[in-house]
């Protein structure tokens, strides 16, 4: 039975052979042949050959660039729809929001006039109400002016100085009316002003140029001599800073970030070393360096401490005798809030290391901004710089015309 069955299979196959086109179809040439058929020779043989001939390979070739059709049609698509349409919005929309910077449009003058607003307010604020409606000036009036003097913290000498003045010229009858008295204390508190007045620091009258900087805690003398760094920095000096203030926990730490901001170095020791070494380490390295600028930070101290006082003459020998006639400038940071406490302080400073100018800071925030002319009309000491805001520019070398000028402006 079973060779009955065989023979009734292999004529059924050699029946579908004849029927079948002569060509196979790419799928039947893959695919091995069946287990039943591997038992005869010849005939997986004449199978396998057209499997390995050309027009089966030409027929896989066909197929594939149908698969990859989609790939250059899904690119045509994009291009066109995102490339011109988002970017130049963007594009357009950036300078519109560049473009609209309000500081540039402050002039110097506005920006020293909205820094003395307090003073203004305090000081010719109170004159003005003072004035007006008077029909005559009379030495009532002017008893009234002396107290308005006196509370804007000019100080008792300056005032008794101006009030003369205008006394004198009451006398003359040069003072006909409330505008007349406005326009002679502008005159005079600016004459007053400019006869201190010496201009910028001269950086190039030494080099190194060595600034040292003194002054009690608290009255913004490290962000002072960060301002003053940046500044001199901008201006193409070289710069280096000696963090002298060895007592006040991080103050080197605190100068040393201005230096980083600045670009400039900071000589420094630990915590509690002696002033005295760090300023000789400054002073070596402004010469190794051939440095234009060097700038001494100093501790914070009361003004009441003789010994303290006595630290600083030290220092300012070691200078000396490290780069001869230095330091060449001693700038005293005042603080403009503490009013008549500025002023002794600027006493008791100068009589212990020879301040030759004076940094008023915090003039915005006060209106105790009399006590500029109390410190050029008593002390007789040149303003080297105000600040009049928070900003590295807002510490700006005082103008004595300019001054008086935004004090006494009408808006």
């Amino acid at each position: 039975m079973l060779l009955v069955f065989r023979r009734r299979r292999r004529k059924r196959r050699e029946a579908l052979r004849r029927e079948a086109p002569p060509r196979p179809e790419p799928e039947e040439a893959l695919r091995p042949p069946a287990p039943e058929e591997s038992e005869e020779a010849p005939a997986p043989e004449e199978e396998k050959a057209p499997a390995a001939e050309p027009p089966a390979e030409a027929e896989v070739e066909e197929v594939r660039p149908e698969e990859v059709e989609p790939e250059p049609v899904a690119e045509e698509e994009l291009v066109p729809e995102e490339a011109p349409v988002v970017p130049p919005e963007e594009r357009e929309a950036a300078p519109e929001i560049e473009e609209v910077p309000e500081e540039p449009k402050v002039s110097l003058f506005e920006r020293m006039r909205q820094g003395l607003s307090k003073t203004q307010a305090s000081l010719v604020g109170r004159i003005d109400t003072l004035l007006r409606g008077r029909k005559e000036i009379d030495a009532d009036l002017i008893e009234d002016l002396e107290e308005i003097l006196i509370t804007a913290d000019l100080g008792m000498k300056t005032t008794q100085d101006l009030v003369a003045v205008l006394e004198e010229r009451l006398d003359r009858n040069e003072l006909a009316d409330g505008e007349a008295v406005r326009s002679a204390m502008q005159e005079e508190l600016t004459r007053r002003l400019e006869e201190q007045a010496c201009g910028p620091l001269d950086l190039d009258a030494a080099r190194p140029f060595v600034l040292m900087v003194v002054g009690v805690n608290g009255v913004g003398k490290t962000t002072t001599i960060g301002k003053l760094a940046r500044q001199f920095k901008n201006e193409g000096r070289s710069v280096i800073l000696g963090a002298g203030d060895t007592f006040r926990a991080a103050a080197s730490e605190q100068l040393a970030i201005w230096g980083e901001r600045s670009g400039v170095e900071v000589i420094r020791h630990s915590e509690g070393a002696d002033p005295a070494a760090v300023a000789f380490d400054a002073a070596k390295a402004a010469v190794a360096r051939k440095a234009d600028v060097l700038i001494l930070d100093t501790a914070g101290r009361l003004h009441t401490k003789a010994n303290l006082m006595e630290e600083l003459k030290k220092i300012r020998r070691v200078l000396d005798r490290e780069i001869p006639g230095a330091p060449h400038e001693t700038l005293l940071v005042l603080d403009a809030t503490t009013g008549q406490n500025a002023l002794n302080q600027a006493k008791l400073f100068s009589e212990a290391v020879a301040v030759s100018g004076i940094a008023l800071t915090k003039l915005d925030g006060t209106a105790k901004g009399g006590i500029v002319v109390a410190i050029s009309n008593e002390l007789k000491l040149p303003v080297r710089y105000i600040g009049i805001g928070e900003g590295v520019e807002d510490l700006r070398p005082f103008d004595p015309a300019m001054f008086a000028a935004a004090l006494f402006d009408r808006e």
